[in-house]
């Protein structure tokens, strides 16, 4: 008897240990604590954080926003910081076959220890970065340390050893080494922000466990749509441990609950390997951009088993839809526009950079206003700018789930870059970091290799600024190809071969007038250019990828940065807030173009917003005027990454300057633009289908107007029309107001402007 139980516990217990438990993450984002070097005493950190916050939370500086205590906290960038917290690792844990640690971000030259043992050097804070530490852990309580080095401190000496001069972005300092560090641009100062360069776990830090295999990336590509039929690819990666037979179960689901089950054998192996199954689906549900339909997502869910024991599972969702970037020769010059599904789509929208110079500050809550915001616009599509950083997953998702397109920027920005091997090694692995984790999303429709770095090259007179030899130059542009012609390009397209990819922006520079028929455009002759903005309608490229106007923020958002003895224009505090070195002239120029001169410095911030709003219009409508020759208008910039003057519409905390409303109703699928010289008004309609409708001009006259033309009007799908107006007398009115109003076939208002006019 004692026997026959002997062997049934033994049995139990051999099952009990076969058993093993299915792949796991465990965040490990608590009770961290951080020092400056050399310092004793440790305070406590917030992870996902940056030490410029966890100062803040401490007190132990003041807040870096405030009137001029950026110029205060510079001490800050040339510190090396450390960072600690214990980990406790259970005997379950332990038990695993696999035990791994997991930072999704480190900013960004990190030493990370784990008992003493080194066991991660980061060098990018755009990787994930991660270590097996399955013989460095025990049950019970583990020493987890990070060792952050200043990037100054880290590049100073490749920096002073590089053979030649690299321009660097708009750093200021005399010390330039952010072409050498992996991490986003704009922390060293841009023309729209402040100079914070950070230092911390800006992203999660985690725990995974798993055993024989695990799940690693899930990719369902679009391969083609015709027919009424979709044809995809799921591309699932997965990782193991050793030789096994084992099982990957595919489901899907789409709105109507219909589940399409595929079971694929696996023969498990050690490492990595890539396992796809073709998919089709009858009658699919289409993922479309905002304005042309619903943004239909299917969901995915995959279980990797070993006969019952389950090993792995991943949900996601996907969208089914084609994008294709079209570049060809025609008879105005070379065209630059996507294709959704196969028709050609006018694309509105801004660019985007991040929501605050210190990431970790930047809520779920706040993703989802400002795509909120985005819709509201009557966006399509937003370009994430090359000197901020590859979002969070959740503005991709966000994105998705309301159909805004992204362009892509990779995170390269107004800088030449060093083109040692070990850079280059660094710069695949961060490309192949982000592709994996971006390219599932429906949202991305293109990706670009840079930010203005190749127009810079051949028009901003760096060779000479810097004093290139002619070898130098030969040099540099050969690394500049190696880079973004070469290396970035052909990464993207072993991970993703649908990809759309540019290798900068803009293609064309706005230097002469030819440059307006080809490829995408970047326009800064009403700004930088110091032009009028009349100039907006001539200068039309074919994409316009960036243009814009700058205002200061409103009274109550200037109040948080500024005690009222700052004021004033003249201000040191208002002096250090402009960035850009014509911007508070370029803005009074221009008030007192459109306005009578500002009487304080509070109708100052009235009026540069009112004269925003005239420049974004201008532009705006110019674009569209022009489509087909135009077929995108991105303007600069949607949001800020603190408060101040900016060409941002949104200010720091997400507040509506007076071009939103301008943006949101010029961006409307229906909008009318009034050529009074000509005594007409063109309608254009970036509808689906074929509108009629009814429009109204009237001539506002103080307080009352009146009614001078009624029609109805009708206007093809993504066509334009002109109607005729009666001549108006108006004489005896320098100044006088005209006010445009389409109602649909029910008599419901769908756009109004009003247009002021000056003769």
């Amino acid at each position: 008897m004692n026997r026959l139980i002997i062997i049934l516990f033994l049995i139990i217990s051999f099952i009990s240990c076969s058993e093993k438990e299915p792949a796991t993450s465990v965040l490990l984002n608590s009770n961290w604590e951080f020092a400056k070097e050399g310092d004793a005493t440790f305070y406590k950190a917030t992870v996902p954080g940056v030490v410029h916050t966890d100062l803040l939370a401490n007190h132990l500086i003041e807040d870096p926003f405030w009137e001029t205590n950026e110029l205060k906290l510079q001490w800050i960038e040339t510190e090396n910081w450390n960072y600690k917290t214990i980990i406790n690792i259970t005997k379950e844990q332990l038990s695993q076959e696999n035990i791994e640690i997991e930072f999704e971000g480190l900013d960004t030259y990190a030493t990370v220890f784990l008992n003493g043992e080194k066991i991660i050097e980061a060098t990018n804070m755009f990787r994930t970065w991660k270590a097996d530490i399955k013989k460095i852990t025990k049950v019970g309580e583990n020493q987890l340390e990070v060792k952050f080095v200043s990037p100054l401190n880290f590049n100073r000496e490749k920096v002073e050893n590089y053979p030649y001069k690299l321009p660097s972005g708009n750093e200021t300092v005399d010390l330039k080494v952010s072409p050498f560090t992996r991490k986003a641009a704009y922390q060293f100062g841009w023309d729209f922000g402040p100079r914070f360069v950070t230092s911390g776990i800006w992203k999660n830090v985690k725990i995974n466990t798993w055993n024989t295999a695990r799940i690693m990336d899930v990719f369902v590509q679009t391969d083609s749509i015709s027919n009424n039929k979709a044809y995809l690819t799921a591309i699932i990666d997965v990782e193991g441990t050793k030789s096994k037979d084992l099982e990957l179960l595919i489901n899907l689901k789409d709105k109507n609950e219909i589940n399409r089950l595929n079971t694929i054998s696996v023969k498990n192996k050690k490492g990595a390997q890539t396992i796809q199954q073709k998919i089709e689906i009858e009658n699919p549900n289409l993922w479309w951009p905002n304005g042309m339909g619903k943004p239909n997502l299917y969901g995915i869910s995959i279980e990797f088993k070993n006969g019952n024991q389950l090993l792995d599972s991943k949900t996601d969702e996907f969208g089914i839809r084609t994008v294709e970037l079209i570049q060809e020769k025609d008879t105005i010059g070379t065209s630059f526009y996507f294709k959704i599904n196969g028709k050609p789509l006018f694309m509105k929208g801004a660019n985007y950079i991040p929501q605050d110079v210190f990431l970790p500050r930047v809520t779920d809550r706040a993703y989802h206003k400002i795509i909120e915001k985005v819709v509201k616009a009557n966006m399509n599509m937003l370009r994430v700018w090359g000197g901020g950083i590859y979002e969070k997953d959740i503005f991709y998702e966000l994105c998705d789930k309301n159909g805004i397109l992204i362009w892509q920027d990779f995170m390269f920005a107004g800088s030449l870059y060093p083109n040692n091997a070990e850079f280059l090694r660094n710069v695949e692995q961060e490309i192949k970091d982000n592709v994996n984790r971006l390219k599932k999303h429906p949202s991305i429709a293109l990706w670009c290799g840079n930010n203005e770095i190749e127009v810079a090259w051949k028009n901003w007179g760096w060779q000479q600024q810097f004093g290139y030899t002619k070898k130098d130059s030969i040099e540099i542009w050969n690394s500049y190809k190696r880079l973004f012609n070469d290396l970035i390009p052909k990464t993207l397209k072993e991970l993703d071969s649908k990809a759309n990819y540019v290798s900068t922006s803009p293609l064309s520079n706005w230097g002469t007038s030819e440059n307006f028929n080809h490829s995408s455009m970047h326009y800064w002759g009403v700004w930088h250019g110091k032009e009028p903005f009349k100039n907006y309608k001539k200068n039309v490229g074919r994409f316009m990828v960036e243009y814009g106007f700058q205002s200061f923020p409103s009274m109550k958002t200037i109040k948080k940065f500024a005690s009222d003895s700052s004021l004033s224009l003249q201000s040191e505090t208002m002096m250090n807030r402009q960035k850009s070195y014509i911007g508070n002239g370029l803005i009074s120029k221009h008030i007192n173009t459109w306005f009578e001169k500002p009487t304080s410095f509070e109708d100052f911030v009235v009026k540069s917003q009112k004269t925003q709003t005239i420049a974004l219009q201008t532009a705006i409508q110019s674009h569209r005027q022009q489509s087909p020759h135009c077929m995108g208008t991105l303007f600069w910039q949607l949001n800020d990454c603190w408060p101040g003057p900016s060409w941002s519409i949104l200010d720091y905390y997400g507040q509506e300057k007076d071009a939103f409303n301008t943006v949101k109703e010029n961006f409307k699928s229906i909008i009318a633009v009034l050529n009074y010289e000509k005594n007409e008004v063109e309608i254009i309609s970036d509808l689906v289908s074929n509108f009629k409708g009814k429009i109204a001009v009237s001539l506002v006259e103080k307080q009352s107007s009146k009614i001078i033309s009624e029609q109805i009007f009708f206007v093809k799908s993504f066509s334009k029309t002109k109607l005729k107006l009666p001549k108006i007398d108006v004489s005896n009115s320098e100044t006088f107001e005209l006010k445009i109003v389409l109602k649909d076939s029910a008599n419901y208002v769908i756009f109004t402007d009003v247009v002021r006019i000056t003769q």
